[in-house]
């Protein structure tokens, strides 16, 4: 039975140590950051060892590559690519190129993925900025308007998913309002519950479909007031699982983030018990994940159905020439520079 947790490694090759702790443990997912990664054939060869000490050649591999300032990939061996607001501004001269664009950007971004034997990209981020928040967010986002997100987040998502990549819509339900980095402190967010339906949660609502959802480590004070939303059972239930209407797989964004306190175990237990199916944690730190281990429960219930249902969703990716693609992109984008 796996576990409800996805955790990160912490070198370019796992120690002897990280494979009897994925044995034992058996997570449902790895996530690799640039720590893990130089070259492709050493990517593919740590895959490999991951996906071995949980006995699926099919596991959960997921990577934070938008674009931008968030991509682990990066150039000699993969191609730079631009940041979401790129396409937004290409969208608002001439919506058919802008998605158009996104989608053949995001084909190219999960053919780089699935060539290494990734297959899952934290991706769209689908957060609606706000003048004076945080530029944690800034231009990951597509747009300060729902609609350019809603239009060009899904064809990010189809993009993904034609080559073989499951995606992950975040911050859920949203982060663009919030005045902090979560990586750094906890974000409140005052703005009420009304102005949050119609602006933030949009984005999410309009494609609630997408097979998986991370959380936001956000406090929305006219909903909870106490405790932000990964480990809010009254944002989880009342929000994204009932006014948004999301049933898919919803994960936390990083336990070992500063925007939580307490011990690890008690994060991990606390994410779980709000309704969040999976707990993440990225750092590779061994103590770490150990402490989060001793709170992870085994994968079942709602949270296995909603597993399955988004695994249900990769398949082999479609026919697809990346040089015609590239050229393609390459010519929309200059047309509008």
């Amino acid at each position: 039975m796996r576990s409800r947790a996805i955790y990160g490694c912490s070198g370019t090759v796992l120690s002897e140590q990280e494979r009897d702790f994925f044995r034992q443990t058996q997570p449902w997912g790895f996530i690799l950051f640039a720590r893990n990664i130089s070259e492709p054939e050493q990517v593919k060869v740590l895959i490999e060892q991951l996906r071995d000490t949980v006995g699926d050649d099919q596991a959960p591999v997921l990577i934070d590559q938008e674009g931008g300032r968030v991509a682990r990939l990066k150039p000699p061996h993969w191609g730079q690519r631009p940041p979401a607001a790129r396409f937004g501004g290409l969208f608002a001269q001439n919506p058919e190129a802008g998605r158009e664009a996104t989608y053949l950007n995001a084909r190219l971004i999960a053919h780089d993925l699935s060539s290494l034997g990734i297959n899952v990209d934290c991706l769209p981020v689908l957060d609606v900025p706000v003048a004076g928040a945080h530029d944690i967010i800034g231009d990951r986002a597509f747009a300060h308007d729902p609609a350019t997100i809603i239009a060009l987040g899904r064809a990010q998502i189809e993009g993904l998913m034609d080559g073989g990549v499951l995606p992950v819509m975040k911050h859920i339900p949203g982060h663009g309002r919030a005045e902090s980095d979560s990586h750094l402190a906890l974000p409140r967010v005052s703005a009420e519950l009304e102005l949050l339906s119609a602006s933030d949660f949009v984005t999410f609502r309009s494609l609630d479909q997408c097979p998986i959802a991370m959380t936001a480590h956000v406090v929305y004070e006219s909903i909870d007031p106490q405790r932000p939303c990964t480990t809010s059972p009254k944002v989880i239930r009342d929000v994204i699982r009932g006014e948004i209407g999301f049933d898919g797989l919803l994960m936390s964004d990083d336990l070992s983030m500063k925007a939580l306190d307490g011990p690890l175990s008690v994060r991990a237990k606390q994410a779980q018990f709000a309704g969040c199916d999976l707990v993440l944690h990225c750092n590779g730190d061994m103590e770490e994940m150990r402490d989060v281990a001793s709170e992870v429960k085994i994968l079942d219930g709602q949270a296995l159905r909603r597993s399955r249902q988004a695994l249900a969703h990769l398949s082999a990716p479609s026919a697809f020439d990346p040089d015609a693609a590239q050229a393609r992109l390459a010519a929309l984008l200059e047309a509008s520079a």
